[in-house]
């Protein structure tokens, strides 16, 4: 589905994806590998509002 608030630069000459086959190859690639758990950002880097803002997620019972 086409953003209905921006339009393609016609004058773009990089690469564009085509999003469901896409979607499908990276599907079939994590099938391919089993399935596999990807690890989590560390955030290690963390700014400390954000770190505040996922805490006060996690009081209320928030899972990010």
């Amino acid at each position: 589905m086409a953003s209905k608030s921006s339009k393609a630069d016609p004058g773009w000459t990089g690469r564009r994806l085509d999003f469901p086959a896409y979607s499908e190859a990276l599907s079939a690639r994590r099938a391919e590998l089993g399935e596999p758990e990807l690890p989590r950002n560390s955030g290690k880097n963390r700014t400390a509002s954000k770190r505040a803002l996922l805490a006060e997620i996690e009081k209320l019972g928030g899972k990010w």
